[in-house]
């Protein structure tokens, strides 16, 4: 083990990606731009890149049932840590890969992590892809995370994106690019929550290249106190092909949510849905709820949690 990990970085590896010591099979555990420690497979083999920082995630054909654990902690102040990652998810593959960033921050000075993922998806394979982010710590400094994924999907391949940012990040631009070739199928769901004077942007572009490809994108997020949220997805169809995107948000305080959905169909036979909502919470569910006993801090909190679940 190159770096020992403190209570601090342990409780932040449980709450990024449940995580509570080691994991078993493949992973690659970094902390303030160093190795803790990392573990290949016997079909999941992880290596060190030579001309970015980060690592190459090879994955064997035909490779079934099987997790791979990448998750980031950063409790240095001041340090921006920039990782290129890429998995290679070869033919036949049904996998799971936990990533995810969390920031500890007790400085007025910045932290700051930039993950730029790349994945390459075979031919029939599954992959579903869980990524949380969080921050915390009683510092001034911002705790920042600006992630970029980019999705290359082969035929008949089909990917979940579950992208999450829970509290505390001070800041945060999502990139988010993918190209779906014949028969392939994405669903990306984006969970966001702001609060205080926190900013998230989270631009999505989609590109449907293949007959009877799909994307479903789903944006769910809670903007509260005078944090503001800009929601910029866009699916371009460019076969015989299906999107839909639906974004709902819920408003509190003096927050601000923008939504900007898009879509551009470049084939007759495509067909592209968007939509959007954003409100506050209903009084008569608050009500409800305060009928059964909970407080109405209680009742709004309830009803936040089931939105973002």
């Amino acid at each position: 083990m190159a770096v020992d990990l403190s209570p601090i970085d342990e409780s932040l590896l449980a709450e990024i990606a449940n995580i509570h010591g080691m994991p078993k099979g493949a992973f690659n555990i970094r902390k303030d731009g160093e190795l803790v420690e990392r573990h290949s497979s016997a079909n999941i083999e992880i290596a060190t890149k030579t001309d970015n920082p980060g690592i190459d995630i090879r994955i064997k054909a035909g490779t079934k049932g099987e997790t791979v654990y990448i998750p980031v902690i950063v409790t240095q102040s001041g340090l921006k840590d920039v990782v290129y990652n890429t998995f290679y998810i070869e033919d036949d593959c049904d996998v799971t890969i936990i990533a995810g960033c969390g920031i500890h921050n007790e400085s007025h000075q910045a932290s700051e992590h930039d993950g730029i993922h790349t994945f390459y998806c075979g031919k029939n394979s599954r992959v579903k892809y869980v990524e949380k982010h969080y921050g915390e710590g009683t510092g001034t400094g911002e705790r920042i995370l600006n992630p970029v994924t980019n999705v290359i999907m082969d035929e008949n391949s089909s990917c979940e994106m579950e992208l999450t940012q829970l509290r505390g990040v001070s800041s945060t631009v999502r990139d988010t690019n993918a190209e779906l070739g014949a028969g392939a199928k994405l669903v990306l769901t984006e969970k966001l929550l702001t609060h205080d004077d926190q900013v998230a942007t989270s631009n999505m572009k989609v590109e449907l290249k293949g007959d009877d490809s799909s994307v479903q994108v789903i944006s769910r997020s809670v903007a509260q106190d005078n944090s503001k949220q800009v929601f910029n997805p866009l699916v371009i169809g460019e076969a015989a092909c299906r999107g839909h995107v639906q974004c709902d948000a819920i408003l509190m305080g003096t927050a601000k949510v923008t939504a900007i959905p898009g879509i551009e169909a470049a084939h007759e036979d495509a067909l592209l849905v968007h939509e959007a909502a954003i409100g506050k919470i209903a009084g008569d569910q608050i009500t409800k709820l305060m009928t059964l006993g909970l407080t109405e801090e209680e009742a709004e909190q309830e009803i936040l949690e089931d939105f973002l679940n």
